[in-house]
């Protein structure tokens, strides 16, 4: 196996153990014993903890983007906003890694900037900006219904992370009222 596709085990590794202990209760030996490799040679795929971590952050939020590019193919507007919600709800049902992944990114960059570190996000901030300005495009709207549509998002994030299965009747409706009304 080529050093890279290593660094793609690692990354998919890593996901998986930061999303089940956070930044701070997941350990790179888990990450290195996941992958079948050593620490040592995970640290010369990744310098240090905090980049392994960010890499599996990017990644967690590239395959949310790419699910939602996918599902709008070719679709605009109410049908894009419906098919997005619909694909986005299947990708938390069917891999709960990817939603506590990013319920562990919000929560580790929290973390960091209360302890001063505003730069430990960055990365994560602007590829949250890119699938904000994606998604933006493909629904054609204004920025409120933008806001709104990832607002809705964020409010199952949370709802699921709580234990409330997908049907409930807390999830019913959110994206069919995800635009405002003018």
């Amino acid at each position: 196996m080529s050093a890279e596709d290593r660094r793609e085990s690692a990354v998919r590794a890593a996901v998986t153990e930061f999303a089940r202990g956070g930044y701070n209760g997941t350990s790179t030996e888990a990450v290195a014993k996941r992958v079948g490799v050593s620490q040592p040679y995970l640290f010369r795929l990744f310098p240090n903890k905090q980049a392994l971590f960010l890499a599996a952050a990017e990644r967690c939020l590239e395959d949310t983007r790419a699910v939602f590019l996918r599902a709008a193919d070719g679709l605009e507007g109410e049908e894009a906003l419906q098919a997005m919600a619909a694909a986005y709800q299947r990708l938390i049902v069917e891999d709960p890694d990817k939603l506590m992944m990013q319920m562990q990114m919000y929560a580790a960059t929290a973390a960091a900037a209360a302890a001063g570190d505003h730069a430990f996000g960055e990365r994560l901030r602007t590829g949250w900006e890119r699938m904000w300005d994606e998604i933006h495009l493909v629904l054609g709207a204004d920025h409120d219904e933008t806001t709104t549509f990832l607002a809705y998002g964020m409010l199952i994030n949370t709802l699921a992370s709580l234990g409330f299965p997908a049907g409930h009747r807390v999830w019913e409706g959110f994206y069919l009222s995800a635009r405002p009304t003018a």
